[in-house]
Order: structure tokens, then sequence, then C-alpha cells
């Protein structure tokens, strides 16, 4: 008897998440809100077209938001007496960026919808054009997530992959959201068109022996042994606003500008995924969008949980 309720809890378990997915939806809009992904397309392809690297920063804070709580738009909440704000963990102060662009967003697609399209959705898709717009894949999004009306700066704290994490940290954190460790490398393929700062790489180009020499010269002069903290430097020298396979390549060469970047080729189990991926790039193309496409389902809200937030910044 024992046995039978175990397994019938582990199958209700079961109906209940896939339950869940199932209530996402491209198709989620297209009668509450029809011109909603045109709507986001817009405010995201001006914003990418003021500033380039802001393509990258979109895709990035939809990672942020997805692996903290799941993808329900609680790192776009600010700080109030009851809510810790994300934005303020480490992995995001100084460093997550375009709220901005996502509010703006929202504010167009409340004018055509009041009160209908979620800022978990909006980022999801964010993500999307901005990957898109600088010559990376699009694809469906899956839509119908809700807003948060929490937010933890702890498990930002936590779950968030650091610069200095190992290869099996990386494979770990990754497993625990239900990402592989080809989902894993397919992401980091989305450094391609990031910057980071000097804090963040200082060590590696001054002390790690894994690193081309000319390489590292050259981050020194942006990046002095004191001072410079914030001086930015791309990931990938080669074709920095371009999504591609570059990355890849700058990794079979020593070239990773961060520590969590190299370990990615370093004599590890991922090196023939990285090789894959140097030498293909329509797979690379192709499992990175299957990658965002498996990440925006990480433990979305739907039905009646949560809200749609009238503002991104604050719960209704």
């Amino acid at each position: 008897m024992a046995a039978k309720a175990a397994a019938s809890f582990i199958f209700m378990l079961f109906f209940l998440s896939t339950a869940c997915q199932a209530k996402l939806s491209s198709s989620f809009y297209d009668k509450s809100c029809p011109n909603a992904e045109s709507a986001i397309r817009t405010a995201i392809s001006a914003a990418i077209a003021r500033e380039r690297r802001m393509a990258a920063s979109l895709i990035r804070l939809h990672f942020h938001d997805c692996f903290v709580q799941g993808c329900d738009a609680s790192i776009l909440l600010d700080e109030t007496s009851s809510i810790q704000s994300e934005k303020t963990a480490g992995p995001n102060d100084n460093s997550a960026r375009g709220y901005e662009v996502i509010d703006k967003a929202k504010s167009e697609v409340e004018k055509i919808c009041p009160g209908v399209v979620s800022c978990a959705d909006i980022l999801a898709v964010a993500a999307r054009d901005a990957s898109a717009y600088v010559g990376g894949p699009s694809w469906a999004v899956k839509l119908g997530r809700r807003d948060s009306t929490t937010a933890s700066r702890d498990l930002a704290n936590t779950d968030l992959p650091a610069f200095t994490d190992s290869l099996d940290t990386l494979i770990s954190g990754f497993q625990k959201k239900g990402l592989t460790a080809r989902d894993m490398v397919a992401l980091s393929g989305s450094h391609t068109l990031g910057q980071a700062q000097c804090f963040t790489f200082r060590d590696r180009i001054y002390s790690a022996s894994n690193i081309d020499a000319g390489f590292a010269s050259t981050r020194k002069r942006r990046c002095p042994l004191t001072g410079g903290q914030a001086n930015l430097a791309p990931l990938d020298l080669v074709t920095p606003n371009s999504f591609d396979n570059n990355y890849f390549k700058n990794l079979m060469r020593n070239k990773g500008l961060l520590h969590s970047d190299q370990v990615l080729f370093n004599g590890g189990s991922t090196d023939s995924i990285v090789t894959e991926y140097s030498r293909n790039p329509a797979k690379f193309s192709s499992d990175f969008a299957s990658a965002m496409i498996k990440m925006g389902n990480i433990r979305p809200l739907t039905g009646s949980a949560g809200q749609i937030r009238r503002m991104c910044s604050a719960v209704n």
C-alpha cells in the first residue's frame, strides 16, 4: 500500500508539473492581445539600435530572472519594506541592466492591452527579439507566465552562476534548474555579445596559466592591477556586436575572458561540445534556441498564481 501511495504521489507531482507547462503557449495572447509581440519587438529593436550591447543585457536579464524563483519577473521588482530586491544581489548589482527597456516595452503594451501581458512574458519575448536583432536565432516563445509578488535576494546570491565557478559547479547549478551541460554551454555562447567588468577577469589575465599571452596583454591595457574596477571589456574580442560562434573559437585558443568561460574548454567534459559549436554554427544556433525555450519554462507562474503587474518594478 505504501509503495502504491508513493507511486500515486509521484504521478500527481508529474501531472501537476506537466499541466503547468501545458498552460504556456505561443498563441496565448492571440485573442487577448494579438499585437503584443509586435509592440515588444518595436521597443526592443529601438533600444538595441541605440546601444548594440543592450542585446546581451536583455538576454542576460531573462536568464537571471529564470534562475531565481523561476521565470516570474522577480528580478524587476524594486526594493520595498517587504521586498528584498534581486537588483542589489551580488551577481546583479551594477551589472544587470536593461530594466528601463523592459519598462518601455511594458508601457507600450499597456497602451493597447492594459492589464493583459505579464512582465515575465515581456522578458522572454525581449530575449528572443534581442537575439534575432543581432543575427542570432529566433524561436516561438511560449507565453502565459504571470508575475511574482515576491523577490529573493538570497536566492539570487546562491543560484546565479559566478564568474569564479568551476565546471562541476556550473553543470550542477544548471542541472538543478532542469538544464543539461549542453544547454549550459549553448547558453554561454550568448557571451559572444557581452562585456565584463575588470574586477571579474583581473585574476585571470594576471594569474592564470591557461590563457593566451597576447590576449592577456591586450586586456591588461584596460584592467590594471589596481583601480579600474568597472572598466569594460568585450567577452568576444573578434566580433563583439554579432551573434556568432566566435566565443567557442576563442575558448579553444585560451582566449576566454572569464574563468567561468574558459573552464568550458579546459580538458573537461564539455570540451567536445565547445569544439562542435566552433565548427558548426548552425548547430550552436539551434541548440541555443532550444536551451532558451527550456530555460523559459523554469517554474512559471500560471493560471491564478501571481498577478499581471501594471508596472514591472512594483506589485499591484
